[in-house]
């Protein structure tokens, strides 16, 4: 009955405001944008900067004007809408998000305040109002993040190349990541942070490489960390929130599948049909091994890594667990995981390495491995295998893990610098063993190190430099030309050496475009190392060149792992990697594609041509 009443007067106020429709939603989109602007300003400003009484005021009122302003505009649009359980179905999330504010207010009229605040103030008073604003503060963020991801179906209608929204989203984060890291209350009192510093940080959150220009443990305070996690976790899924969006804008009854397209190439799904289902897969899966990931850590630190409260031990285990499955290698601690007590903690460095080897793998392997749909189908046909992409990463990974630990454990048992304090020296035989596996996979795009980088010997330095240059795996929170590229170009040699025509894997044939795209990555990333080892040397000619070449090769392949070296460069240096770091996170060829003229056509050959190569 209420719900019968409820609809006529919906229906006589959508006849009564029929004539009125078009105007008024036009100037509601308006207003809500500006409203969506003004709130981002306010949060931004309340979260960054020093706040007084009078300053707290106004942004609580702007908070609470942009709230009542977001639930009418959310009742208009409900009466101006004729079918209303479309209505609910296509804003659910945000009609919750509302309830739940309506309710909180409620309060009012029960106990003379809000619910929450209510709650607070029982609780502990001295976290009422930081506690309170920054809740308040999520609610309104979400809701103005709703309304931001529905007006992009406007960027729908620009014609700008996918490649070219790929790139330009990592832009836009790098530089929302610097200026957010510049503001004063991201850093410790008594602390500036350059310009150059605030993006080269930014750079390597969102490219989740961990290179540092400074002590991140010591440097931030607690809001700058976050946003460093927020940078990480964005840059690490930035391929599949692109990939989502398009996904999301698919569903509207007003775009195709065109964007579905778009997704299946990006994410290299068989088919459009089951494109969205797959990207909540992924993003379901990230969820859980970063949950997990961090319950794990939680339990894992060692007796000696003091923590100031069991909140604080469990923000050390998130920040951990998120920098691992994104690769990201960015620590709380100032020397990494080389710091006392933590070093010890060889358990931790089991999770860590796990958390890194499931990001490096790649969202289709861990789907074909993991998801319910691909087990059930290998149970009912016991016969069916996973897939060749799948087979032939772990193939690849298992190798060079177990040649990176040989390497490692091989040098550095004779290395005479493992015998100062911490060194792999007065490591016992399993905890070595332990060591050069973890070493073996952080190198392949993750950053953590718990020995001195700066006293390994050189043959392992220059093992490594093959290790981050391979990578990770397609598809993945990892950088480097990827596992599956080198796979590809080594059976194209033996295939060459055996004078075979045909390049075979796992009894199946790869294609010649394949085998195009595997030698242009390492080409053009080969270039981008050269000439950024270049110009480091000219910049820099009082470090050792092998240090320098290592410094290029983690950052163009966004993994992290330093000689010590990174503060001390020059700003012109900096901003070298930061370059270097930028382009081999969105990918040599994405970046080409975005700036080179499509050709206007192939419908033509020329002769052969006879030339010598050997």
């Amino acid at each position: 009955m209420p719900i019968r009443i409820v609809s006529r007067i919906r229906e006589k106020i959508n006849l009564a405001i029929y004539s009125s429709k078009t105007t008024v939603l036009r100037v509601l989109r308006v207003l809500r944008l500006s409203f969506s602007l003004i709130s981002i300003a306010c949060i931004l400003y309340y979260f960054g900067y020093p706040q007084t009484d009078t300053s707290r005021f106004w942004v609580l009122f702007i908070i609470r004007s942009s709230i009542v302003f977001f639930i009418l505009s959310y009742l208009l649009r409900f009466f101006f809408d004729f079918e209303p359980r479309r209505f609910f179905r296509e804003n659910a999330l945000e009609g919750i998000l509302l309830l739940m504010v309506i309710l909180d207010v409620s309060g009012i009229l029960v106990v003379g305040t809000p619910f929450l605040r209510y709650y607070l103030a029982q609780e502990e008073g001295a976290v009422l109002s930081g506690f309170f604003m920054g809740i308040i503060q999520v609610f309104l963020l979400l809701i103005v993040t709703i309304d931001l991801v529905k007006a992009g179906k406007h960027i729908a209608r620009l014609k700008v190349k996918p490649a070219a929204m790929f790139v330009s989203s990592y832009i836009f984060l790098i530089a929302g990541g610097a200026a957010m890291l510049s503001m004063p209350e991201m850093i410790v009192p008594g602390t500036v942070i350059s310009f150059t510093d605030a993006v080269f940080t930014s750079a390597s959150a969102a490219c989740v490489t961990g290179l540092t220009v400074v002590d991140t443990a010591n440097f931030f305070s607690f809001k700058g960390h976050l946003i460093i996690l927020l940078l990480m976790q964005l840059g690490g899924l930035n391929i599949i929130i692109f990939a989502s969006f398009f996904a999301l804008l698919s569903g509207r009854n007003t775009i195709g599948l065109r964007q579905k397209a778009i997704v299946m190439d990006f994410m290299s799904f068989d088919s459009l049909s089951n494109t969205t289902r797959m990207l909540w897969d992924i993003l379901l899966m990230t969820l859980i091994f970063e949950l997990l990931g961090t319950a794990l850590i939680f339990f894992s630190w060692s007796s000696e890594v003091p923590f100031s409260s069991l909140w604080n031990r469990l923000w050390y285990s998130l920040f951990h667990s998120v920098s691992a499955f994104n690769n990201a290698g960015f620590s709380l601690y100032s020397n990494n995981l080389f710091e006392h007590g933590v070093r010890d903690s060889y358990l931790l460095h089991i999770v860590i390495a796990a958390l890194v080897v499931a990001g490096g793998l790649g969202f289709p392997v861990i789907t074909d491995l993991f998801g319910l749909g691909p087990i059930r189908e290998r149970l009912q046909k016991p016969w069916k295998r996973p897939r060749v992409h799948t087979r032939l990463v772990i193939n690849m990974s298992i190798m060079l893990i177990i040649f990176g630990a040989f390497v490692f454990y091989f040098f550095e048992i004779q290395n005479p610098g493992q015998y100062l304090e911490g060194g792999y020296q007065y490591q016992n035989g399993m905890q070595k063993f332990i060591s050069a596996i973890f070493h073996s996979i952080s190198a392949r795009t993750a950053g953590f190190n718990s020995l001195d980088v700066s006293k390994w010997s050189a043959p392992v330095l220059l093992f490594f430099v093959f290790l981050m240059f391979v990578g990770a795996s397609p598809i993945s929170t990892g950088g480097g030309v990827k596992t599956t590229t080198m796979a590809i170009l080594l059976f194209s040699g033996l295939s060459t050496i055996r004078n075979k025509q045909n390049i075979e894997v796992f009894n199946f044939q790869v294609s010649q475009e394949l085998v195009r795209k595997s030698f242009g990555i390492v080409f053009f990333s080969g270039v981008i190392v050269f000439t950024g080892t270049f110009l480091l040397m000219a910049l820099e000619p009082h470090i050792p060149p092998l240090n320098i070449f290592f410094e290029v090769v983690s950052a163009h392949c966004t993994v992290g792992l330093s000689t010590g070296i990174t503060p001390s460069l020059s700003v012109g240096s900096k901003w070298i990697l930061i370059a270097a770091m930028f382009m081999g996170r969105v990918g040599i060829l994405t970046l080409a594609v975005t700036l080179a003229r499509p050709a206007l056509t192939n419908r033509y050959t020329y002769p052969e041509a006879n030339i010598i190569v050997a």
